[in-house]
């Protein structure tokens, strides 16, 4: 084997392994190359600010935003379904509504109540859809994660498991004390 065989045949096991070899690696100054490698690089960047922590929490990382985002976006989904059907039954209880023309009072008010309560479940659903859609607003401008009353951090527990929380746990039982 000459010489210059063996010293091409190592650069190529480098250039296999990593894509170039740990020499022409160390050559080059960190952000040279061609453009192209530049451009894909940047959308592996989190490009949103991540979300600030309770002593003690551990730090937010962009799998965790995805995560949330995720389950944010599948909410949402499931929520507009919730929304289309109840909204259908309400219609088709606003249809038979004139049916009982010989109802009694008990049968009247039964039927109300259905109604009533189909109306409710559709109005649940829309409010948790305008919580959840602010809630990927905020992921979105960087506010995620941020008391809206006190300005502090919200907490990474309280958010994982209620990721709509706009307010830190402080704030939320003052809400609701009045």
């Amino acid at each position: 084997m000459s010489p210059t065989r063996g010293r091409a045949s190592t650069g190529q096991a480098g250039e296999g392994a990593g894509g170039a070899s740990p020499r022409s690696r160390a050559a080059k100054p960190a952000g040279a190359g061609s453009g192209r490698r530049r451009e894909r690089s940047t959308p592996a960047e989190p490009a949103v600010k991540l979300p600030p922590v309770k002593p003690g929490d551990d730090p937010w990382t962009p799998a965790d935003l995805a995560a949330i985002r995720q389950a944010l976006t599948a909410e949402i989904e499931n929520l507009l379904q919730e929304i289309e059907i109840a909204e259908n039954e309400v219609v088709v209880l606003m249809r038979h509504s004139g049916d009982g023309a010989g109802d009694d009072q008990a049968d009247a008010g039964s039927k109300t109540l259905e109604r009533e309560q189909e109306l409710s479940l559709a109005n649940n659903a829309r409010e948790l859809l305008i919580q959840t859609r602010h809630a990927i607003e905020r992921l979105d401008d960087g506010s995620y994660g941020t008391c809206e009353a006190c300005g502090g951090p919200i907490g990474k527990l309280r958010l994982e498991a209620a990721p709509r929380a706009t307010l830190c746990l402080p704030c939320k039982s003052k809400e609701e004390r009045r």
